[in-house]
């Protein structure tokens, strides 16, 4: 991890940030959304039925989510780098490992082993990028990162249904240990040490605590990251089920790929745009009226679904409008919710996508379990997550939507 310490850099521009923290983010992203094709093949091969094979993905999503609590509270001590390093050489050694498995216990087990120690490689950018800028400046360049990084997922599953095809499953994770591999050489060279002097923290239990604590308690703070838990939550409860409900109840299992990318579609799109509105109307407006279209498209996909002969015509530009609004409310709810917390910045990333993260994996394990053959309990969860995201909005708005701009510090 010396090779990622405080070595002299030449400044990075905000263009080469923004693609470098999207890739760094976009590295978990590749390890769910690749393996989604070559879920049934792998079920078949260890002899797994029914949804048990979701664990594949719910393992890696609920340790990234354990794993998010800790790796904050090191980079505010020892800096963004290290952190960054230790996660990226554990992508690259545990995806061999998951190449050469001989069990699926095993293969589940190293995921979920791989999710708690890679961690960092969610949390950090955010802290990076918070180290530069805040306010709707940076709810503007989280949401390009995000554009960029959700391009992974908008081709990912093409990507695993290639390699699935021609060289099977297990070169998914050799795919995954390669890309690991460039974009640790790409931070290496070129990312300097963002986290300045005078902010470095204590790494004391107490001290961390007190960060943590202080970062999930604020009232203005704190309904923004349930919120995006509860909502994304839900998309993790399509992402668990997505292989089973395109593929076995719409019979479409030959264009997954191309119905999970015109359904991320949306969100690429919602991001390029909310990068280019979020600092004239700021992060709350967009994000509160988001927040709204969702919660009507729930309601409409809750009515479609109920309907025994659901059709996937139906199903998907619903789905597209839902993951669209997902794309203004992502990079704005962060940003909301990271703003008070310069001098804290790391372990308020942690803690705050730790929650996040352990919520949504839990709710949409949840979600994925329920699947029963429609698109029912999916629906329902969608609406129901959306309702109660705003609820959470309005607690830490005091029973206000649409407030002021979120000012810079």
């Amino acid at each position: 991890m010396a090779l990622f310490g405080h070595h002299r850099h030449h400044k990075l521009g905000e263009r080469e940030l923004i693609v470098l923290m999207a890739l760094l983010m976009s590295l978990q992203a590749f390890g769910i959304d690749s393996m989604l094709p070559a879920l049934g093949a792998i079920s078949g091969e260890f002899g797994v039925t029914g949804n048990e094979r979701q664990f594949i993905i719910g393992a890696y999503f609920l340790g990234s989510g354990i794993g998010a609590f800790f790796p904050g509270a090191f980079a505010d001590k020892f800096g963004r780098r290290p952190v960054l390093a230790l996660g990226l050489v554990v992508y690259v050694v545990f995806s061999i490992a998951c190449a050469l498995v001989t069990s699926f216990e095993w293969l589940v087990g190293l995921r979920l082993v791989q999710g708690l120690w890679c961690a960092g490689l969610s949390v950090v950018p955010a802290a990076i990028v918070r180290d530069r800028v805040g306010g709707d400046r940076m709810a503007r360049l989280m949401s390009l990162i995000m554009m960029i990084f959700l391009a992974v997922p908008l081709v990912a599953p093409a990507i695993g249904q290639v390699i699935l095809n021609f060289f099977g499953w297990r070169w998914i994770f050799g795919a995954m240990a390669i890309m690991g591999t460039v974009v640790g050489i790409w931070v290496w060279a070129r990312l300097p040490e963002s986290l300045a002097p005078e902010n470095q923290q204590d790494i004391e239990p107490r001290t961390i605590l007190r960060n943590m604590g202080t970062a999930l308690m604020r009232r203005d703070s704190i309904g923004y990251v349930i919120g995006s838990a509860l909502v994304f939550g839900s998309l993790f409860g399509f992402l668990n089920s997505s292989q089973q409900l395109i593929g076995e109840h719409f019979h479409a299992g030959q264009s997954f790929a191309l119905i999970f990318g015109a359904a991320v579609l949306g969100m690429v799109v919602a991001n390029f745009t909310n990068s280019r509105i979020v600092e004239r109307f700021g992060a709350r407006r967009v994000s509160h009226a988001a927040l709204l279209v969702f919660i009507t498209a729930g309601i409409a996909q809750f009515i479609s679904a109920g309907r025994a002969d659901q059709q996937l015509w139906e199903f998907v530009p619903i789905l597209a409008v839902s993951m669209a609004s997902l794309g203004f409310i992502g990079a704005n709810f962060s940003s909301i919710a990271m703003q008070p917390f310069y001098h804290i910045a790391g372990a308020a990333s942690s803690a705050q996508t730790s929650l996040r993260m352990v919520s949504g994996a839990v709710l949409g394990s949840a979600i994925g379990f329920a699947y029963d053959g429609t698109a029912r309990p999916l629906a329902t969860a969608m609406l129901s997550c959306g309702l109660l995201a705003l609820a959470v909005i309005l607690y830490s708005e005091k029973g206000k939507l649409f407030g002021r701009r979120v000012l810079e510090n």
